[in-house]
């Protein structure tokens, strides 16, 4: 069902209907991946998406402050940057960030599983 979700909002996304946003951190990660077809696939899409957010002094701090409430340094970047991006949704298939990121204050930003965003969206 998770798949599915994402299927569908990437759907969205092709069909306008959604704006994509990535970041240096999430770019940074995507080259990171040893698994050259999924490298590949989040490569194309990064070069397609609708805003691109560049590494901050406001997206370090926030960042930082994230980390120090107990989230990952590269998780709690891709959230920062989401926020800094002023992003509606941020969605993660990591049950264990999404469970922190929730007990963030992440205004204006949104923090949903992939199935909760498909929900909000009505799809």
């Amino acid at each position: 069902m998770e798949a599915e979700a994402v299927l569908g909002i990437i759907k969205l996304w092709e069909l306008r209907q959604l704006e994509l946003v990535a970041s240096q951190s999430l770019l940074f990660e995507a080259n990171q991946n040893t698994n050259p077809v999924r490298k590949s696939y989040t490569l194309e899409i990064l070069q397609k998406v609708d805003q691109f957010i560049d590494l901050s002094d406001q997206i370090e701090n926030r960042s930082r402050k994230f980390v120090d409430m107990g989230v990952k340094p590269m998780d709690s970047l891709h959230l920062a940057s989401a926020i800094e991006a002023k992003a509606d949704y941020f969605c993660t298939c990591d049950d264990r960030f999404l469970k922190r990121a929730k007990l963030l204050d992440t205004e204006p930003t949104k923090v949903f599983s992939p199935l909760e965003l498909a929900l909000e969206l009505n799809l």
